[in-house]
């Protein structure tokens, strides 16, 4: 990489007639949001919400990789370690503000999730007025693949996708395609990459229909079907049971391979995970908005930050030593105490999300 290109800010930021511009600008990170990036996105929402020349705010993210692939999980495990909870908690309490802030914004947000877009990606992209997908997107909630829970107000667009897709999704961290994300509720819009150049000058110039979702209806292309959606059969009956180990059977009784490979995998996943994403997901049905769903999954995220070994030992396996095999403690469902989701929502965090 150049000195020019070290040099460059994390996230650029322009203003082009009518248009508030942001952009992730860690393409060798994938996007990944530090708490800087979060500040400075944070930081051009102030500036323009009271602007009258800016109408409409586009986010995408630099490169041709993705648009976030997640939040700074290494350097979460660094502050695991240090015992830096405070750190833990300021961090996901500004980045929980900025999700919340998007979905409440008063212009149109319009996001080119294109490509990777993951864990703290979908925070940015998922409560957008404009979700924009294309046909080298990837979404996922993986956060239970690191012995985590999803947070950025994934529960709350898990818990209202159609059918059992959401607890399918949380707990086993699958990959969305376009068509996928659509049908799941992640995204509105289908635009092929190639075409997202023509999308920005759009809404740049805003010329006639002059609505970010008319303008971008220009460029729609109806999805082809989702193979996750043509899956529900066997996922919407194997998530409707009550208990992880009754999914697990569940899907075992089933005759689709996918169904049995779905099995295999939970099996290798961090059962104090899986129990309590399972019980996220339900209970974020029952929340009114998108900022109840967020203070529960902080309450969550500081739990398993502050009190549980799988947290640190997950993100060793995925990215620190890379072995990818975690050691969870405990090591099995049996082994799970049967009040686990219970601590888990009874934690009370030091400092409130919300002041």
């Amino acid at each position: 990489m150049s000195e020019a290109a070290e040099r460059e800010p994390s996230v650029l930021i322009r203003r082009s007639g009518g248009l508030g511009h942001v952009r992730l600008n860690r393409p060798r990170a994938l996007n990944a949001l530090d708490l800087t990036m979060i500040r400075l996105i944070a930081a051009a929402l102030d500036d323009w919400e009271h602007d009258p020349d800016v109408g409409i705010v586009l986010l995408d993210g630099a490169g041709e990789r993705g648009l976030c692939a997640g939040g700074d999980v290494r350097g979460l495990y660094d502050q695991i370690v240090g015992g830096d909870a405070a750190a833990t908690a300021a961090f996901f309490r500004e980045e929980y503000a900025l999700n919340a802030r998007i979905a409440e914004y008063p212009k149109p947000v319009v996001v080119f999730a294109d490509g990777i877009t993951m864990g703290g990606g979908i925070g940015l992209a998922g409560h957008a007025a404009v979700r924009v997908v294309t046909d080298r997107s990837r979404l996922a909630m993986p956060e239970t693949r690191i012995g985590f829970t999803p947070d950025v107000g994934g529960t709350w667009l898990l818990a209202h996708a159609p059918g059992r897709l959401g607890e399918y999704l949380a707990l086993t961290g699958a990959s969305m395609d376009a068509a996928d994300a659509v049908a799941a509720g992640f995204a509105d819009h289908l635009v092929r990459a190639e075409h997202l150049a023509d999308l920005h000058d759009a809404l740049l110039t805003r010329a006639d229909p002059a609505t970010p979702t008319e303008l971008v209806l220009l460029f729609d292309e109806t999805p082809e079907g989702s193979a996750l959606a043509a899956q529900r059969p066997w996922i919407d009956d194997a998530f409707a049971a009550g208990t992880v180990p009754e999914i697990i059977d569940r899907l075992r009784a089933r005759g689709e391979d996918a169904a049995s490979a779905t099995a295999d995998l939970l099996g290798t996943l961090s059962p104090t995970a899986l129990t309590v994403t399972l019980e996220a997901v339900r209970r974020a049905r029952a929340l009114p908005n998108l900022r109840a769903a967020l203070e529960q999954e902080y309450g969550l995220v500081l739990w398993f930050a502050t009190t549980q070994p799988d947290l640190r030992e997950g993100i060793r396996a995925q990215l620190v030593d890379k072995d990818r095999n975690p050691s969870w403690r405990p090591a099995t469902l049996d082994e799970l105490p049967t009040d686990a989701a219970a601590s888990a929502f009874a934690y009370t965090p030091p400092t409130a999300l919300w002041d």
